[in-house]
């Protein structure tokens, strides 16, 4: 028979919370100082972003620039930055992922998963 007729330990299930709060909590700030690369146009343009989605640096080898054609050059960044954030969305999910699945499998509002 389970103590307190069939009732969760209340005490128990705080604890349980407040682990994975601070659990959560050490997730976000790992992620906010790793950095993951993304690239385009055969690594002509590498964009960095931490693993929160901020853009850290952009390198552009001097092959890519013709002043000639600026779109294509747009579009690289574009490209090479949209691919660093899959990858920061990536560690997100393989981070995160695993706490969210213990707050109930919902999913953690504000984050992109």
């Amino acid at each position: 028979m389970i103590p307190g007729g069939g009732q969760p330990n209340m005490q128990q299930l705080l604890q349980q919370a407040q682990k994975m709060q601070q659990d959560l909590q050490r997730a976000q700030e790992e992620l906010a100082v790793t950095e993951v690369e993304g690239q385009s146009g055969g690594g002509l343009v590498r964009a960095t972003v931490t693993g929160a989605g901020e853009l850290r640096a952009l390198r552009i080898d001097p092959k890519a620039v013709d002043p000639e054609d600026t779109e294509t050059l747009a579009d690289l960044v574009v490209a090479a930055v949209q691919a660093a954030n899959e990858n920061a969305q990536a560690l997100q999910q393989q981070k995160l992922g695993p706490l969210a699945q213990g707050l109930g499998g919902g999913g953690i509002p504000g984050l992109p998963f």
